[in-house]
């Protein structure tokens, strides 16, 4: 930790600054008057006034030890307390509790020199002290117990050199003492202002690095729970990150875990941020000459603290982005209005004016859970936009800007996951939010006819389904239209244009189970005719009327052009 210089005791004394600056606590000057008092009754009665200014803490009473046993110090104006002067006498000389009313903690402190017990002052608080407060009762009551000393030796006339020395050097300890809680403080102080200023700029893991290595002159750096760094601050930073073992990341989480604050291992100081149980980051120093000191580890405690709300508060607002996204899309789904869904993708930073997929995801032994659903994501993850995604039932499904490249995304989670046997099915594209709840449907068609092929993994297109795509329940009128304008589209229009008859011969030619002659009768045109219109049939279509999977769809198509669609489209 980078330090003044000149912080020593004596130059610290010399300090310019006002004497309210260098002691907070006024127990500098208490200590002037209490050494210079000679009255016993009076160094009490000056010590319970000032225990106000220490804290949230009231003088009760205060009590001097006299050969008839403990007498009360009379004059203190802080009430009348109901203290049962019988107990102060049980305590035996010893530090302990009293009873008061309307007070959780009461304490009567012992006052004690060199021949024993001096008195008692009785302290109360709301609350117990924290431990810098527990330090100055202490001290208050360490030099009160000296003032005493020094002015029962002075009534004594006891010119014992020996003892004024002892006295001296208690003086002189207590001093000290001060000197050194207000070099502390001031420390701790310089800790409290940085990290303040980093939470008042909305903290951010980076600022936090560099706050905290600029506190102690020691690289400081953020990693994940699983070891991986997010942000490094200061010099030796090593390139590229070293890889741990889970195994020893976890054995290493653990043995931080079961220690308070910071724990040393190997070459790094290391804080854990786990706010509310659950390690979200860690905090670490790098520190290979352990050269830290007490106010390291404090810069370093109180700097986890600030890193640990920063997470929390990452973690809530990833929380709620996701349930906010997940709503977004369970609503598109079902249908919703569109301004409104365009306004809260809009809020979301999602664009849904582009082009999307709908994407069935279904892996056999994995339920949709959010680890599922997270190795979903991450398999779909492109440098278009982030997809929407939701969970329904085991599914997962995503609304996507990218069109999956046929089977990257499948052999990536089969990859992940370490199972090839799950299917997904994909969409045509949807260019409207009112169009997601049939792309959701086609969806669905593609990854059931996928999951009921002889090949069940895989990706299947709603687009490749041919027959398929209206052999299966809920198919509509729209449905058989798309079907036929995908298979005869270009015949009908070029009929259309040309008044020829194409789609009429090609459909009197599979319903003669492809006879030339019987077709050619039936369309009353000679043969030669008959084949020169197939080969035009073959030119303007591009298909391939030998393959057996086009000449089924075609013969599908032209009956449902003729007998539900009545040869209109």
């Amino acid at each position: 930790m980078s330090r003044l210089p000149g912080d020593t005791a004596g130059t610290e004394r010399r300090d310019p600054r006002s004497l309210a600056a260098l002691d907070p606590y006024g127990l500098l000057v208490l200590s002037r008057t209490l050494f210079t008092c000679t009255e016993q009754s009076e160094i009490v009665r000056l010590a319970m006034r000032h225990v106000s200014a220490l804290g949230p803490y009231n003088s009760e009473a205060g009590y001097l030890a006299t050969g008839d046993g403990l007498s009360r110090v009379p004059g203190h104006d802080a009430g009348t307390p109901a203290i049962d002067d019988a107990r102060m006498k049980e305590l035996g000389e010893a530090d302990g509790s009293v009873s008061l009313p309307e007070r959780s903690w009461n304490w009567a402190f012992g006052l004690r020199g060199a021949g024993g017990l001096l008195g008692y002052i009785v302290v109360s608080s709301h609350s117990g002290p924290d431990e810098q407060g527990r330090f100055l009762l202490s001290t208050l009551v360490g030099l009160t117990s000296a003032a005493l000393s020094l002015a029962a030796t002075r009534a004594a006339q006891h010119d014992n050199a020996g003892e004024l020395s002892r006295l001296r050097t208690e003086r002189d300890t207590a001093l000290r003492q001060l000197d050194t809680t207000r070099s502390e403080l001031h420390l701790q102080k310089t800790v409290h202002e940085t990290l303040a200023r980093v939470a008042a700029r909305g903290g951010g893991e980076d600022a936090i690095t560099q706050a905290l290595y600029e506190l102690t002159g020691l690289s400081a750096l953020i990693e994940d729970q699983f070891g991986n760094l997010r942000s490094w601050a200061g010099p030796g930073r090593p390139a590229p990150h070293p890889v741990r073992s889970p195994t020893y990341q976890e054995e290493m989480l653990r043995q931080v875990a079961r220690e308070a604050g910071p724990v040393r291992v190997k070459a790094r100081l290391i804080a854990l941020a786990q706010p509310r149980g659950d390690v979200l980051g860690v905090l670490a120093l790098e520190d290979p000459e352990a050269t830290a000191d007490e106010h390291t580890m404090f810069a370093l405690d109180h700097a986890q603290r600030l890193l640990a709300q920063e997470l929390l508060h990452t973690r809530e607002l990833t929380e709620v982005e996701l349930r906010l996204r997940r709503q977004l899309i369970d609503d598109l789904l079902e249908g919703t209005d569109e301004t409104s869904a365009y306004a809260r993708a809009e809020a979301l930073g999602h664009d849904l004016r582009r082009t999307h997929y709908v994407v069935v995801v279904h892996w056999p032994g994995n339920a949709a859970d959010d680890s599922f659903t997270r190795a979903v994501e991450h398999a779909t993850a492109t440098t278009a936009a982030r997809p929407l995604i939701t969970r329904r039932g085991d599914r997962v499904v995503l609304l996507t800007e990218a069109r999956p490249d046929h089977d990257a995304v499948h052999a990536a989670l089969a990859h992940e996951l370490g199972r090839p046997d799950g299917a997904i099915g994909v969409s045509t594209r949807c260019d409207s939010p009112d169009g997601v709840p049939r792309c959701y449907q086609e969806a669905l068609r593609a990854l059931e006819v996928r999951q009921n092929s002889r090949q069940r993994s895989g990706t299947t297109f709603f687009d490749d389904l041919g027959l398929y795509r209206i052999l299966g329940p809920g198919n509509d009128l729209r449905e058989l239209e798309g079907f036929v304008r995908e298979w005869l589209g270009q015949l009908i229009d070029y009929d259309a244009e040309h008044d020829t008859e194409l789609v009429e011969t090609l459909c009197r030619y599979f319903d003669c189970g492809g006879n030339y002659d019987e077709a050619a009768a039936a369309l009353t045109v000679h043969r030669s005719t008959l084949r020169y219109r197939l080969q035009r049939i073959r030119e303007i279509s591009d298909r391939d009327l030998a393959d057996v999977d086009t000449r089924l769809n075609l013969q599908v198509a032209t009956r449902v052009w003729k007998i539900i669609l009545d040869g209109r489209r």
